[in-house]
């Protein structure tokens, strides 16, 4: 009898676990992928699909409602809220093969459906399954976090996960909540119509990014008619037939009623029914799995990747970890490699985007960096002018007199395509005078990158050189 069932078991068949599986399968190993709900995970079911495609039909109403900007005849735009519902459910049925079981399957992936629970270091039990492999791979993913709310639970709230469920519009909405998530669903449900009201406790939305782009997009949530409320801590849902949530600020206590309320304050790993206590593999509070640099547990064989191992909560993140997490669990007897974590992007998609790689003013502040900012303020920009896109900005972080980009931050009309070119010079080690030296197309966005790093190079103009230069000039004419 052989030893083991598969060369490797993976718990999960969202980004990392999908990834994992078919690069396993790629390199010809015997490979179970289990899953306990739906194949592609949250991205594709709850998450980045569906998120996308109701702000596609928001942004097409808000785009209708600027007609007269662009010299047509104005329109009323009437959101059929029953049919964008659908045309959501109808885009991930759409993508729904890339992740199917009968693609996998054809890939060479034995997929497993059911609970997984893990019973000793080389065994996992589905129902009545049991499974032997020479390693595993935890990529069970992760929840919305629901806060211990007084009130909450008598409410039917909303989260991430069941918000697709609604066919029906709220009137009025309360979004619990300014990070990504809550940021780019209050704006969607505001641009069909809804009467939104966005909860935040921090002094600001988008906690992780500087002031400016905070700023930035808590304007644009007020003048697409949603009330902001930042600095506020909710403290308790009142049920009835008029529901309300209580928010404290240092102002006072404010009552703000609500039809529906979406929870959306952070998300929760997916760690408890795994049987990692019984082995001894350590989590986070907040249910990360603790790894080392190659992406294992304590237990050496058993390795986790994706939003169950953080740090990074993204869909390609998750897919990054994979790759390592497959290759150390299958070839790291000759070679290991460790995660790299030096160049992550991510981007929230409300309008304007805004998008990040590297550092930030104030993570360069925090580590005590000397250095520099350079900006561009996309309101110069020819494409964006003809668009009807003029607004935004591009900010650089660079070592004081160097043109090694630390980070980048871009606020504006799809900044989330715009930071790939930056995402490339990062990880290769390009500067900005070599993005200063390459042709980009005109007219377009991505000139606006162009423009940022000239606006580098002239900031570090050699002006002792220039004066003799000129002064040279100036002589041959004479």
């Amino acid at each position: 009898m052989r030893k083991y069932d598969a060369n490797i078991i993976v718990i999960g068949a969202g980004s990392a676990g999908l990834v994992s599986a078919y690069i396993a399968a790629a390199v010809k190993a015997k490979v179970f992928l289990i899953e306990r709900e739906k194949m592609g995970g949250d991205c594709l079911n709850t998450g980045c699909v569906p998120s996308k495609a109701i702000l596609r039909s928001a942004k097409v109403a808000q785009l209708m409602h600027r007609a007269e900007e662009f010299g047509l005849q104005s329109v009323t735009v009437q959101p059929q809220f029953e049919k964008i519902m659908q045309r959501v459910q109808n885009v991930i049925k759409a993508i729904e093969p890339h992740d199917s079981v009968e693609r996998y399957t054809e890939l060479g992936v034995d997929c497993v459906a059911g609970e997984a629970t893990l019973i000793d270091r080389h065994t996992v039990q589905v129902g009545d399954q049991t499974l032997r492999a020479k390693n595993i791979i935890i990529a069970a993913g992760a929840r919305p976090f629901v806060p211990p709310i007084p009130g909450l639970d008598d409410v039917p709230y909303l989260t991430s996960d069941n918000v697709w469920q609604l066919t029906e519009q709220p009137k009025r909405l309360v979004v619990l909540g300014g990070g990504p998530i809550g940021c780019e669903l209050s704006q969607a449900f505001a641009k069909l119509g809804s009467k939104v009201t966005v909860v935040e406790m921090m002094d600001q939305l988008m906690g992780r990014e500087d002031a400016d782009v905070a700023d930035t997009i808590k304007n644009t949530l007020l003048q697409d008619g949603i009330r902001v409320l930042t600095g506020h801590k909710a403290v308790r849902v009142n049920s009835g037939s008029e529901k309300s949530l209580i928010c404290e600020s240092t102002a006072g206590d404010i009552e703000v009623p609500f039809d529906e309320i979406l929870v959306a304050v952070g998300r929760r790993a997916n760690s408890e029914g795994l049987g990692l206590e019984q082995l001894g593999i350590k989590t986070r509070s907040n249910g990360t799995i603790e790894t080392d640099e190659y992406l294992r547990t304590e237990i050496k064989n058993i390795f986790a990747a994706g939003d169950i191992a953080g740090p990074y909560q993204f869909t390609h993140t998750a897919a990054h970890q994979a790759w390592f997490a497959v290759v150390n669990a299958l070839f790291g007897f000759a070679k290991k490699f460790k995660v790299d974590y030096r160049v992550i992007p991510w981007a929230t998609f409300t309008a304007p985007e805004v998008a990040r790689v590297g550092i930030n003013e104030r993570e360069a502040q925090e580590q005590g960096l000397d250095y520099e900012v350079t900006r561009y303020d996309i309101d110069d920009l020819d494409r964006a002018i003809a668009d009807g896109e003029a607004h935004g900005f591009i900010k650089v972080i660079t070592p004081r007199g160097k043109d090694k980009i630390l980070g980048v931050t871009i606020v504006g009309y799809q900044a989330g395509d715009l930071i790939a070119e930056y995402v490339l010079a990062m990880k290769h080690n390009i500067g900005l005078n070599k993005i200063l030296g390459t042709i980009h197309l005109y007219p377009s966005f991505a000139e606006a990158n162009k423009f940022v790093a000239g606006n580098w190079k002239r900031a570090h103009q050699p002006h002792g050189l220039l004066r003799w230069i000129e002064k040279f000039h100036r002589w041959r004419i004479n």
